[in-house]
């Protein structure tokens, strides 16, 4: 049975201050069965949510790390590291990412297959921008990003979650309809099933794109929807847990 998940990415946001109220917060008031819930702080603060989170059901996951193990490469962080502060899982090829900081499909590859290697469960983002989607090249796209992680490795997609974001939803207000978002887990889903009918039964998808407490219920009630990676909701405690209620 697939697992339904909650995500959140903080980004580069947060206080020490702020981050301790808002794990009290959601501590308090998640429930310990349903759905499993992962934050993704900025790396600065992981060994804080790490301290917080240990007798929680809360998970936490790491925004970037580095394909490497150690070396001459400043200002990184590998996946040993993280694996020393308990982080379960590990963002890769997010669009801000691939975007502003130009990780192409190689590189995206590279760190997915890397920190598989150690036993962090990668949560591979893939989406088209607006222009991508007025043209028509939503599936084009998709399969690129999805051909450059199988490509590298037989049943690349076992123990790893997928998390569509349509870059045009991304901080924008802007949200795909259920039914838009729907159509294209299903194909994701469907890709993978090429490869591991298994697979493609196991693996969580999850929607990224401005998911908040309105639109949560109906996202989540679709069929190849298996949660959501929460940007600037998961800020807000109050938020993120009506989300959560909204999938359990």
């Amino acid at each position: 049975m697939r697992k339904k998940m909650v995500m959140g990415n903080w980004k580069m946001n947060g206080r020490q201050s702020d981050i301790k109220q808002l794990l009290e917060e959601l501590r308090a008031n998640i429930p310990n069965e349903g759905a499993e819930c992962v934050v993704f702080p900025p790396s600065v603060y992981i060994p804080l949510v790490s301290d917080q989170l240990q007798q929680s059901h809360i998970r936490w996951g790491a925004q970037n790390t580095y394909p490497k193990d150690n070396g001459a490469f400043t200002g990184e962080i590998s996946a040993l590291m993280l694996k020393d502060f308990g982080v379960t899982f590990a963002l890769v090829g997010h669009s801000e990412r691939r975007q502003i900081f130009k990780e192409d499909e190689k590189f995206v590859s590279e760190k997915f297959h890397h920190v598989k290697e150690h036993d962090i469960i990668p949560v591979l983002c893939v989406g088209e921008t607006l222009q991508e989607r007025e043209d028509g090249l939503t599936e084009q796209v998709l399969l690129g990003q999805l051909q450059a992680i199988s490509d590298s490795s037989d049943n690349a997609f076992q123990q790893c979650v997928i998390a569509y974001e349509p870059v045009w939803a991304i901080g924008t207000g802007k949200t795909a309809t259920p039914e838009q978002a729907q159509e294209i887990h299903a194909f994701i889903r469907s890709y993978i099933a090429e490869q591991s009918k298994e697979t493609a039964e196991q693996i969580s998808i999850v929607y990224g794109g401005s998911v908040n407490e309105n639109n949560a219920e109906l996202l989540f009630s679709m069929p190849d929807i298996d949660g959501g990676l929460v940007g600037g909701a998961s800020l807000n405690a109050r938020q993120f847990v009506e989300i959560v209620k909204c999938i359990n």
